[in-house]
Order: C-alpha cells, then structure tokens, then sequence
C-alpha cells in the first residue's frame, strides 16, 4: 500500500520527491498523519572576522542542509536516499493494539529519536546517549517530511487545544532548549543568564530562561538587527562585541570582550549580578573562550552550538572558578512535556518565530530559502514551515 509521498535526499544536492510505502505498525507504535515540519536556520551570525563560526548555512535543525550539500555530518553518512525532516507535528492515523492512551484523531507533536530502552544510558534517564537510537532523518534513518510516520506511542505527545500544529512542529527545537537550559543548566527563577548566539536555538533558550522566571536574559551576537529581535522576543539586555583588533589573538580577544561585556552590563564575579548559566548556541570559538570569563566562580557552561571540533580555551578559568561545562546533546526526558507545557500555558510565543510557509510541493524552494538565510523577496528566514502533503499552507 502506498499514498505516501515523501521528500528525499538522492545524494548530494539531489533531492526529490517519492512514494514510499506507507508503514505497518504493531505493538505500541503509532502511525501519524505530518501536517506540519518545521525547517530551522540553527545558526548565529558569528560570521565576524574574529568568529570561528560552525556553519553560514542555514537548515533543518541545522542538519537536512547540511546534508543535502555535504552529504554527512561528522560520522553520520548518506550512503542511501533518505527522507529528511525531523520537526513535526500531525494527526494520529492509527495506533497498534497496545496503545491505550492515544486515539485517531488526536494531534501531537512528534519526538523523533526512538530508543532501545534497555541500555545504561536509557535506564539512568539519559536516553539521548542511547547507542541504538533510531532518529528520523539521520543516516540511515528516514525523517518525517512525507504523508505518514511511523512510531512508539510514547514519543507522540498530545497537544492541548490552545497549541497550534504548528507550534507542534517547533516543540522539537524548544525541547532542545529546554534540556540545555532546564535539564542541564538547572536554572531557576531569579538567576541570570547569558546566551551567545542569537539563531533560533540561541532565542529560544533565552525564552525558557525567561519562562522559568529569569532575572536577567543577556543575548550576544555580532548582528545588531538580531539582538534587536532577541530584546524584543526573550532577552533583557544585549550586547554587541567589539570588532578584532589587528594582530590580537582570539584567547586575547575574547578576554578583553569578557572585560568589556562585564563592565558594560554591570556583571560581577559572584552574587546578585554575577551569571549563574552561559548556553553558547554559536559554535564559535571565541564565544566558548568569553564564555568561561563571563561565568561565576561555580557556575555552569552549556555547550549547544556544533563548532570546529578543535578550540582553545583557558582551562585555568575551567578549575580555578570551578566551573561546570558540560555538552548538550538534543533533548531528554521531561523535556517535550516541559516544552509543550511552557506553550500551552503562555508562557512561551512560537509563533513570531515563523517567518515562512511552504506547500508541500514546495519543500525544495523552502530548503533553498533556508539555505540562503532568505527568500527570493529578500525576507531574511528564521523558521520555515512545511505542511504536509495535500495539507494548506495557511492552516495551523
């Protein structure tokens, strides 16, 4: 049986669309119905001379792109067509015979990483570290950006009726804040933190910093329209850094930006006006090195941005200030829940965040707009949104 068109990666920028059969499903697994699949621009505009930035180019959760142009990410090849996308949100179009708390018809948001559950990582709660996940849209897995997906009951969270499917689809990104910021940097109400990068990743974990009761939300990026957007989204302040000096060094360079950042912004070393959590979301190098400077003596660093995986940083600020640097690695357990929670309850705004609908049919014109960071009318992309096959642009 097959009416399930789908959009897939060939090989490197080769994409095309084809029916593919549509999944049987058993067990506890669901069969959803995409209607929405979110395209992310995952990047910051660290593009500054003095910037080692990850990538200029923009796309699904920084990943579908990146594949269509390169054809791998890191250890992660396309040896075989792929149906890409990972965002997305639908309608259950059935359930297997062990569901019991989903119907047909229910709307969700779809986790797209399957776990064994059965490892140390899934049993000690850290089942994004599952060696056998099966994530949609990373090699050789299939993604979501076709009429129908298949997967555990689990993993397809109800939506309250005052959420979107569109903001469905974008509860995927924010849970990656959400783990970054709640889950792993253990922020609570009245501390302050600093986000560099002011891409979409980098904004929303300013917005659940915000949601859970921040003091002080401080953006920094090298783009002054960006920071604009950020203070007039989630961010209290924002800083802009200044410009490379000629013959400094990056490790110089973003101690004399640290110095400067501090006392521009009245930041201390420790009590009421120090930073208790920095979530880099840039990748860049000189972001990681201000980072540590700007943290307070015990705080937490959250790594988020995928930069050059070789940087230097000052490892005497890592012990003496004993601080607590850690990576982020997607999301975890609690994090969809928290995330589609923070949204019902008003407390997050998707939806300045969409600056872009696409048809199906136009899947390849919304990866090229993604790619390019803009639109053919020069309209400068934060998130693309494509619905699903037969699905109208215009519907939520």
């Amino acid at each position: 049986m097959s009416d399930n068109p789908s959009f897939v990666l060939r090989a490197v920028e080769d994409v095309t669309y084809e029916q593919r059969p549509i999944p049987e499903i058993s067990g506890d697994q669901v069969l959803v119905e995409v209607k929405k699949t979110g395209e992310l621009l995952f990047f910051s505009s660290f593009d500054h001379p003095s910037m080692l930035h990850y990538s200029d180019r923009p796309g699904i959760c920084g990943s579908d792109v990146h594949y269509l142009v390169h054809g791998r990410i890191g250890d992660f090849i396309v040896k075989n067509p792929m149906v890409l996308g990972h965002e997305s949100s639908g309608v259950v179009a059935k359930v297997g015979p062990d569901v019991k708390h989903l119907k047909v018809g229910d709307r969700v948001a779809m986790e797209p990483g399957a776990t064994c559950k059965r490892c140390d990582a899934c049993k000690s709660g850290r089942y994004e570290l599952c060696p056998d996940i099966i994530f949609a849209a990373t090699p050789p897995y299939d993604g979501t950006l076709a009429r129908y997906y298949r997967l555990p009951a689990d993993l397809a969270f109800p939506l309250p009726d005052n959420v979107s499917l569109e903001d469905g689809a974008m509860i995927e990104p924010l849970s990656v804040g959400v783990h970054s910021v709640s889950n792993l940097g253990g922020f609570r109400a009245n501390q302050s933190i600093v986000v560099f990068g002011c891409g979409p990743v980098g904004l929303l974990c300013m917005a659940v910093a915000k949601a859970l009761g921040a003091a002080r939300v401080i953006a920094v990026d090298i783009n002054p329209a960006r920071l604009e957007f950020a203070k007039g989204y989630a961010a209290t302040d924002a800083y802009l850094p200044p410009s490379l000096e000629e013959g400094e060094t990056r490790p110089a360079y973003s101690r004399r930006s640290a110095e400067k950042m501090k006392k521009d912004l009245g930041i201390e070393d420790r009590g009421s006006k120090s930073i208790d959590l920095v979530i880099d979301a840039s990748g860049a190098e000189v972001s990681i090195q201000t980072a540590l400077y700007v943290a307070k003596s015990g705080g937490v660093v959250v790594q988020v941005g995928m930069g050059n995986p070789n940087v230097t940083i000052d490892i005497g600020q890592l012990m003496t200030k004993e601080l607590n640097y850690k990576g982020s690695f997607r999301y975890g357990p609690g994090s969809y829940p928290l995330a589609i929670a923070l949204v019902a309850q008003g407390k997050i705004n998707l939806k300045p965040l969409v600056t872009h609908r696409y048809g199906f049919k136009d899947a390849i014109a919304a990866f090229q707009a993604t790619r390019a960071g803009k639109s053919e009318d020069g309209k400068g992309v934060i998130k693309a949104i494509i619905s699903g096959p037969d699905v109208p642009v215009d519907s939520t």
